[in-house]
Order: structure tokens, then C-alpha cells, then sequence
């Protein structure tokens, strides 16, 4: 289908119900800033929304029951009270969808049935948190429709319980604060330990500056057991310093944490997760002042650490970074777990395209496969469209 993402949505709820939707709901992928591999050592993290969205259009129906028709896959599913009373009883994509709708009835709320239609511009396998996208616009609209109450604070918890419980993905609570909370104009300063936001004014506009995003489209290099190891070493190495978390080592106490450990590699994990906690708080601490072009070296520096200390990087990844500097990027980095997923580039607005097509040159003369780019300005997390 072609057009935009919300009318897809609602003409594929007409075309599938035969009436119009009771409403449509929106919630953007997302890109990490920087902060990476720190939210579940209890750190620091700075997303912000992407233009780019999910929408659901739905309506209620009278039973206990959820029909729900995807365009990306064509289908229509239909589960009921009894799929939803416990976890794994829906698959596939539609589990998404059934673990929203249990973990709202797990938590009290008599959740209305629904006939909903899905579209999204998400790409899906790209780090961009399409999947809680889709929780998020699914939240809304069971909320709205249920006319039920739920504080957005309470809201990224909820979507994340749906994932980490009914789906099984160990999602941590930064992909679902974002894509609900984020403002535009904004990125999100998020507390990983106590979940507390604030909003950092990232306005690329009037500084003339923009995000390059970069698909790197790199298939994902054993991403789930590298992921586990890299959290496994991050949590023997807070026991072995007496500490809850990495986060409560600070870059002061660094090198005498360090010398405290035994193993080189540890050593190197640790020296990410403390370093770029701290590139987090210098990032807000520019951002704040509106200094939005000095940012630049700390993305680089990530990008840097992940490499090497991390080791999460890949080939096609380090090619784009390397690329869009080399162009005249101001700054760049990989964002997302790792070992694929996207760069972003923070670039001159008047200079993207051409950043742009040096990353894809560069990509062309290693043979790999070309890049999708994106030019993006933060954009608001999830909300009815009408």
C-alpha cells in the first residue's frame, strides 16, 4: 500500500471492517543519542522519537475478544480472553499485540474487545524499537477506547512488561520511555534506576544541524548470546566492586575500580559502561546550555568505546561511522545494542545528502550492501491523531 502511514492504517480498517475506525493512533521508532549498554547497569540514557511511526486504527467490539489485520504481513488475527490469560499463548507478531492487551488485564483494567488495523513506516530489525512502537500504539488505543486510567509515567513499564513477560524479549525501559514520553524538539534524559525523565531541548532546527540515521542493514552477528555475555560481565564486575551497579562506580573512581579487577576484558566493559555514563551527563550538560554542535566528539568517543572496550561493532558499522566523518560529520556513532542496527551522524542540515552518499560509496567499495539513510529532527512520542 502506499501513502501515509496513518491513512494505510485506516483504509485498511475500513477495508477489513467495512466502517470507519473509532479513532488512530500513533508511536514513533526511536534512535539512542547516546548511552549505550548503560540502562541495565541501572545508568544513564538520551533517546528521542523518530518521525517514523506506528499506527493502529481501532474501534471496540462487543466481546472479549481482539481482532487485529497487519499490513506488513497481511494477516488477521483474532485471539480471545482465554489466549490472553497467560503468557505464550499468541505468537509471532501478534503477540505483541496480546501482551499489551494481558498485561493491562493483569494489572486491573477491564480491557475493552477491539477490532484494530496496523501500518507502520518502522523498519522492522533495525534497532528503532519498532516492536514497542507497536505496544505503545496499541496502549493508547485500548486506553482510549477502555476509557481507562493510566498515568503516562506508569504507561513505559507496562508496554515493557508485555515484552519482557508475555513476548519473552529481555527489553530493558528505554525503548518503551522514549516512544511514549519523548516530546519533539526534545531527547529524553532517562534515569534507568528510578525512572526519572527529563526533557533536553535537541532543537537540530535552529542550529542547523540534522540526524543522519544509517540503516547499516548488517544482519545481526550473534546479537542475543553477545548481548547476555556483555550484561553477565557487566554484573560479576559490580559484585566483585561491592557496588549495586556499574553506575555507582564513577569516572574518578575508575582506574582504582579497575585495578581491582583481574581480567582484562572485564576490565574493558567496565571502562564503557562508566565512561559513557558519563558522556551522557556531558551530552545534557552542552545540550542544556544549547551548545547542540559540541556534542559532536562525545558521540564519536561512544562510538569509539563501543568499538573497542565494548567490542559490539561490526564491519559495516565502523564503515559508515568512519565514512560519515570523514564527510564532515560533526559527530557519529552506533546506536542500539550492537553487532548491526544503525549509525546516526549529527551533520550540517545543508550537508546530509552528502554525507549520506559518501557512507554509501564507501559501502559500495567493500561490497557490502547499500545502506538506507534517513535525515530525522526529534519528533513527539505516542499520541491519538484524531
Amino acid at each position: 500500500m502506499t501513502g501515509d502511514v496513518a491513512e494505510r492504517a485506516a483504509a485498511g480498517f475500513i477495508e477489513l471492517y467495512g466502517v470507519e475506525p473509532a479513532g488512530r493512533w500513533a508511536a514513533p521508532g526511536r534512535v539512542n543519542l547516546i548511552g549505550e549498554h548503560t540502562d541495565y547497569n541501572d545508568g544513564f540514557v538520551l533517546p528521542f522519537a523518530l518521525p517514523l511511526r506506528t499506527v493502529v486504527a481501532a474501534d471496540r467490539q462487543d466481546d472479549e475478544s481482539w481482532t487485529v489485520w497487519s499490513e506488513l504481513s497481511g494477516e488477521t488475527i483474532t485471539f480471545c480472553a482465554d489466549d490472553v490469560a497467560e503468557p505464550g499463548r499468541v505468537s509471532g507478531w501478534g503477540a505483541y499485540v496480546a501482551g499489551v492487551v494481558w498485561a493491562l488485564r493483569d494489572a486491573g483494567h477491564p480491557v475493552p474487545g477491539a477490532r484494530l488495523a496496523i501500518a507502520s513506516d518502522v523498519p522492522l530489525g533495525s534497532g528503532l524499537s519498532s516492536s514497542a512502537a507497536l505496544e505503545a500504539a496499541v496502549l493508547a488505543a485500548l486506553l482510549d477506547l477502555g476509557g481507562l486510567e493510566l498515568p503516562a509515567e506508569r504507561q513505559p513499564r507496562l508496554a515493557q512488561r508485555a515484552e519482557n513477560v508475555y513476548v519473552g524479549a529481555p527489553t530493558g525501559i528505554m525503548d518503551q520511555s522514549a516512544v511514549i514520553r519523548c516530546r519533539a524538539g526534545h531527547a529524553l534524559f532517562l534515569d534507568c534506576r528510578d525512572e526519572s525523565v527529563e526533557h533536553i531541548p535537541f532543537d537540530l532546527d535552529a542550529a542547523g544541524l540534522a540526524v543522519l540515521v544509517i540503516d547499516s542493514r548488517a544482519p545481526h552477528r550473534h546479537a542475543d548470546g553477545e548481548y547476555a555475555d556483555r550484561r553477565r560481565s557487566c554484573e560479576t564486575a559490580a559484585k566483585a566492586l561491592g557496588v549495586p551497579a556499574l553506575r555507582d562506580v564513577t569516572v574518578d573512581q575508575l582506574d582504582a575500580a579497575l585495578a581491582r579487577l583481574d581480567d582484562e576484558v572485564t576490565r574493558r566493559r567496565v571502562r564503557h559502561v562508566v565512561t559513557e555514563d558519563q558522556r551522557v551527563l556531558d551530552t545534557v550538560a552542552l545540550l542544556r546550555a544549547g551548545r547542540v554542535r559540541d556534542i559532536g566528539p562525545l558521540l564519536t568517543a561512544s562510538h569509539v568505546s563501543m568499538r573497542d572496550d565494548f567490542e559490539i561493532t561490526v564491519p559495516e558499522i565502523d564503515t559508515a561511522v568512519e565514512a560519515a566523518l570523514a564527510a564532515g560529520a560533526l559527530g557519529a556513532r552506533m546506536t542500539g545494542g550492537g553487532f548491526g542496527g544503525c549509525v546516526l551522524a549529527l551533520v550540517d542540515a545543508n550537508s546530509a545528502e552528502a554525507v549520506a552518499t559518501a557512507v554509501r560509496t564507501a559501502y559500495a567499495e567493500r561490497d557490502f550492501t547499500a545502506p538506507n539513510t534517513l535525515t530525522v529532527l526529534p519528533a513527539p512520542g505516542a499520541t491519538r491523531l484524531n
